[in-house]
This record gives C-alpha cells, structure tokens and sequence, in this order.
C-alpha cells in the first residue's frame, strides 16, 4: 500500500513546473532551485547524496554514478544504484545523522522531500539543492542540464538530451499522421475495483498518452488523480486498458472478473496491458521510455 501511496504521491508531484538556473559569482556556481533558494557551489559536486529515485536515475544517466555516496531507500534503479548505502527514507523519514556522516558537498532532493527536511539540513552546513518536476519533456531536458552543471557532466547531458529529444521526435512523426486515436483508461490504484483511481488533466501520464496518440478518460474528471465509477467506466467504454498498478498484484485476469466490465470494449478486445508505474511516475529519463512503450500499446500497427 505504501508503493501505491507514493506512486500517487509522484504523479501528484509531475504536474509541478521545473525551476533551476546557474550562473558563476565570484568563482563559484551559483544556482537558485526549485524552492527558490540560492545555492552556491565551490566546484561541481563530487560527494552526492541523493533523496529521491528521480535524481537518482538522472545522476547515473549522466555519468555521474560514481559520484553518489548516498541513496534513499527507495532508488532502485538502476541496479548499481542498489550497492550505494543508504540514508533512509522508505517512509519519508530520512536519517540526518546518516547524510551527514557521507560528508557530502551535495544533497540533491526533489519534490517528495518537504521543504522542512531541506531546511534542516541545511542548518547542519549541508549544500542542498531542490530539484523541481518537470511538467512537460522541454522541463525535463532543462532538470538534466541543471544536474550536469551541479555535477560536471555539460558534455553528458549534452548527448543525452539530444538523444531523447531524436526518440520523442520519431515517436511524435509515426503519430502525427493517425487520424484514429484510441479511447484509454490507465488505473493507478484499485483498492477499489468498482472505483479505481486514475490521472487527471494536466498529468504527466495525461500528457503522455495524448502525445502517444491516445484520448485519456481521466482528462474529463477532476484533480490530478481522481476516483471513476464503474458505471462511467462502462459509459466511457476504453478501447485500451493500461495497469499502472500491476506491480501491486493486479492482473489482466483479475480485472477481466470485475462486475460489468465484461462489456467494455478492452475487456472483450483483450486490449488490457501491465505498464510499469516507476517509468510515468519518476520524473527522470526514463519518462521518454514511458512514452515509447505507450505509443507501442496505443499503436502497434506503426510501431514494428
């Protein structure tokens, strides 16, 4: 139950905007983050301690892996991150005695770390810099430059963002010819199988599955997660289904047996699809790869 809540807790957090911007002063970098707070660098980090799966997954992605001496308990990705000790976290209490004895010249937190837990470690002579959620892929390309610049990695981040910018583009060219854009429903949680939780208007996941040619049922609800009846469901009739909460025990047969959804056209189309949640939750590179696989499911006939 805790994974789900924080998979919630991401998505939640996607549909903030990215801020960040670095400039030297007086031989130092000097960046102002997510919080609005100034942030001062002597050098580009070499000591990282990482608060979230997100930063996590971008450090590594841009080379700077062997820089990262700490690790919250849920960055699982990828698997050499696993080896890196950790400061805690897994509900949402981190160790301050832990980070501070790794010695590091730099804390990266995110959005799932309250402004409280910056604050105090900050008193504690820490440098820490709060990296912001992208909201669209453009915030995301500018949160890797922010990373690289933090930690020494420009050239990296460089080539990196030039290759996902190419497989976004080759997704947006294969899609933008379809006229037919098939109806989705994907489930975050279903506690409640008669109402399960989807994502709304303005997410990362509603972004996502427009861009890959699809009508969201979630953009009609409100909130950036919201509950959607049975009955709606059936009245919306998905033509796919993606599991976003398959990872939590919830199969393609489980949600066949729901009561009235035998009538929805994915359920009699076999159009029901596990998706990994960690891919549209973690705001880091791999939301390209969410992209990519959506299109996939969505549009399999001009994805061979």
């Amino acid at each position: 139950m805790f994974r789900k809540t924080l998979f919630l807790t991401l998505l939640l957090a996607l549909t903030l905007a990215a801020c960040g911007s670095a400039s030297p002063s007086s031989g130092k970098l000097t960046f102002t983050d997510g919080l609005g707070r100034e942030v001062k660098l002597a050098s580009p980090a070499q000591r990282i301690v990482s608060l979230a799966p997100s930063n996590t997954e971008i450090l590594f992605a841009l080379g700077a892996g062997p820089q990262v001496v700490g690790r919250d308990e849920l960055s699982d990705y990828p698997e050499g991150a696993k080896a890196i000790p950790s400061v805690g976290g897994s509900m949402g209490d981190f160790s301050e005695e832990a980070i501070l004895a790794l010695k590091p010249d730099l804390v990266l937190a995110s959005e799932l770390n309250s402004p409280d837990l910056v604050a105090s470690l900050e008193k504690l002579g820490l440098t820490v810099y709060s990296l912001s959620n992208p909201k669209t892929f453009e915030e995301l390309y500018k949160n890797l430059e922010i990373v690289a610049q933090l930690t020494g990695h420009e050239k990296e981040a460089a080539e990196l963002n030039k290759s996902l910018q190419a497989r976004v583009a080759l997704v947006d060219e294969k899609i933008m010819p379809l006229s037919f854009r098939p109806v989705v429903f994907f489930e975050l949680d279903a506690t409640d199988p008669l109402a399960p939780w989807t994502a709304g208007p303005g997410t990362f996941i509603d972004q996502l599955i427009t861009r890959a040619g699809g009508i969201n049922i979630g953009a009609e609800l409100e909130g950036d997660w919201a509950q959607i009846s049975s009955e709606n469901l059936v009245v919306a009739n998905p033509q796919i289904i993606l599991l976003g909460d398959a990872l939590y025990g919830i199969t393609v047969e489980s949600v066949k047996v729901r009561p009235g959804w035998d009538v929805i056209s994915a359920v009699e189309n076999d159009a029901i699809h596990p998706f990994n949640p960690d891919l549209a939750s973690r705001p880091g590179p791999r939301l390209v790869e969410a992209l990519e696989e959506m299109a996939k499911l969505l549009h399999s006939e001009v994805f061979k």
